[in-house]
């Protein structure tokens, strides 16, 4: 069964200054929380992205000097080109009042674009389907890989790895109902230490192999490309690893601001992960053995252990990164109408960003599961990784494109000439990591293809439903008139009634008066609007029409990142004149339940998942945070 009422997309304007800094942070903690939270994903590359390129681009051959400055200055130019210039410098100036993300910019190049930006949604979809895969593969991948540097301790250790490693996979999941709020604190000097680690260590391995400062050079990178071919693609895809979690610092930009990532960027992550490669580099050009794990060869015996848990734990943290991240990305979608209602569960009081979805949380973790099961190390499924990442950044600069020519107002030709080297470069790496769709790179794809299919299928249905649902109905205004002129009787309190049009006379109302015959005094059509900006300003929050003497049409506006609480914003409305008492005023509900009909928009089989999709919606009242003591539902049967 399926409510009636949903969400619908609403031009707010703007309001100047709100949403551009949700933190009353100081400048110094937005930065060590970027770094623990915005990094945590491509801070931990180092522990497999250098071996898995150079592996590829040595093949079963010999590794050579050459072979070693091709693949470094590739991994070095990528950090420069993708994450620096496109992320650092240009993407994180394209935000939608202080947020960022591949639907927060959707819905910003959405707006600019009016009526024209329909396809936009289908990009959106596409990107947001991408991100559940990369959800799904960095934690698997990222604590694998730290959890198998006990093998450079003893190789008895090794059947102990994938346990271990789903030990701690669960334990992670375990204590996400709790929130991030109390552990968040301890993220910043973890990875603080992390990076100071890493870097420090590969100052020993460049002193004796200084001859890799030469991969400086771009034209290498350029060369090993052209000289070798398909392997050269091939290895491009491993290079790829390096910037994985690229995309956080534009998903993080609400949470951080743009100054505080791009200083922790340029003074502290960039330095220590170019030193850490080069330091791989050297230990591999000094000794072709270590290319078995150069992260791990470059600390002595005494320290492997301690390392071991220090990546443990950042690991962890860079999934955590992503796994909240999968939680804001599903709150989004729902508000945007892309995926049906879930239960959100705030977790801070103070932060109200910070938020848990049960159902979500044990579908991610049963997919990492069976990642770690299936692959059982992290080489194998790094060829799983990396099609989910390049596809949602293709994506991303293809928006970022219709963002600076129509909200920078830039002519098409220079933002065109702005973007398009980096759509080429994103294209190149996307078609390079394509080589890997049998080895494993199937795995994000059927992740984002099913993701895309709910997406894609709950977005029509609602369409057909809202469509079928409203063909009925009858206009509020020549229903009020009817009423007014020949009222039934009337009861004390308020009605308020829900509806996703506010032109049309709900079906609730309509059920109402048919079975129970009788009308309150005062009665409310509501409207709940989901803006296409991350936050409304609370003096935008409520707008109140008068229909007739004792009808009136309220809408509600909230933003794509804000959960909707109707009690708390009919509140607002006591200061335009509505005395708004809870305790004396029903809301009532239409509950559908839906049929599939003979003939149908949808496929059979697209119609009835649409309707299981529909049943499995967290209950409205619960979605809008009404008091359940406070709701009538009357029920009606649709056939879609």
């Amino acid at each position: 069964m399926t409510s009636d009422i949903s969400v619908s997309a609403a031009e707010t304007p703007a309001v100047e200054g709100y949403g551009q800094a949700h933190s009353t942070a100081s400048y110094k903690a937005l930065m060590l929380g970027s770094i623990g939270v915005v990094y945590g994903d491509i801070g931990t590359s180092p522990l497999y992205a250098f071996r898995e390129a150079i592996n590829a681009a040595a093949g079963t051959g010999s590794i050579q000097p050459g072979i070693v400055l091709g693949v470094l200055s590739l991994i070095l130019w990528t950090l420069i080109v993708v994450v620096t210039l496109k992320y650092v410098v240009i993407l994180l100036r394209a935000d939608n009042n202080g947020e960022g993300g591949t639907l927060a910019l959707m819905a910003l190049a959405q707006r600019a674009l009016g009526t024209a930006g329909g396809g936009l949604i289908l990009l959106g979809i596409i990107s947001g389907a991408l991100f559940y895969g990369d959800a799904v593969i960095t934690p698997a991948l990222s604590v694998l890989s730290a959890i198998e540097g006990m093998k450079l301790a003893t190789e008895a250790l090794d059947p102990y790895i994938v346990p271990l490693t789903v030990i701690i996979l669960a334990a992670l999941f375990a204590v996400q109902s709790r929130g991030t709020a109390r552990v968040a604190a301890f993220f910043g000097p973890l990875m603080c230490l992390w990076f100071a680690v890493i870097g420090i260590a590969a100052i020993p391995p460049i002193a004796k192999a200084p001859q890799v400062f030469l991969a400086l050079n771009p034209l290498l990178a350029l060369e090993f490309l052209l000289e070798h071919g398909v392997i050269g693609l091939v290895t491009l895809g491993a290079v790829f690893l390096a910037v994985t979690g690229a995309e956080a610092l534009y998903a993080d930009l609400g949470h951080f601001g743009k100054s505080p990532i791009r200083i922790t960027w340029l003074a502290i992550v960039l330095p220590s992960l170019a030193l850490n490669y080069l330091g791989q580099a050297a230990m591999v050009m000094s000794n072709p053995a270590a290319v078995q794990n150069p992260f791990f060869l470059m600390f002595p015996d005494w320290a492997l252990v301690p390392m071991v848990v220090l990546a443990t734990v950042a690991t962890v943290i860079a999934s955590q990164a992503v796994i909240t991240g999968a939680y804001s990305l599903t709150q989004q979608a729902v508000q945007l109408g892309l995926l049906p209602r879930f239960e959100i569960r705030h977790t801070s009081a103070s932060h109200a960003g910070q938020i848990y979805i049960p159902r979500l949380n044990r579908l991610l973790f049963i997919a990492v599961l069976l990642l770690v099961m299936l692959f059982r190390s992290s080489s194998a499924l790094a060829s799983a990784y990396g099609i989910a990442v390049t596809g949602t950044m293709v994506v991303t600069g293809m928006m970022g494109f219709i963002v600076i020519w129509r909200v920078w107002k830039w002519s098409p030709f220079a933002a065109a000439l702005l973007m398009a080297p980096f759509l080429l470069f994103d294209l190149t790496f996307l078609a390079a990591n394509m080589l890997k769709v049998f080895e494993g790179g199937w795995v994000p794809l059927a992740i984002g293809g099913v993701v895309m299919l709910l997406m894609y299928t709950w977005r029509r249905g609602s369409k057909i439903l809202f469509e079928k649902s409203h063909k009925q109905e009858i206009p509020l205004e020549d229903l009020v008139g009817m009423l007014e002129k020949k009222p039934p009787q009337r009861v004390p309190g308020t009605a308020v009634f829900l509806t996703s049009n506010a032109a049309l006379a709900p079906t609730a109302l309509m059920h109402s008066l048919k079975h129970y015959k009788v009308l309150h005094e005062k009665n409310v059509i509501l409207t709940v609007e989901v803006a296409r900006m991350p936050r409304v300003h609370p003096d935008e929050r409520v707008r109140i029409d008068k229909v007739g003497e004792t009808f009136a049409r309220v809408t509600l506006r909230f933003g794509f990142m804000e959960s909707p609480n109707i009690p708390k914003a009919l509140g607002i409305a006591r200061k335009l004149g509505w005395q708004f008492d809870i305790m004396a005023t029903s809301f009532f509900l239409s509950r559908r339940l839906l049929k599939p009909a003979a003939q149908s928009s949808m496929p059979l089989w697209q119609d009835r998942l649409f309707i299981a999709m529909s049943r499995s919606a967290n209950d409205a009242t619960d979605h809008f945070q009404i008091p359940t003591g406070r709701v009538v539902e009357i029920g009606t049967q649709v056939a879609i």
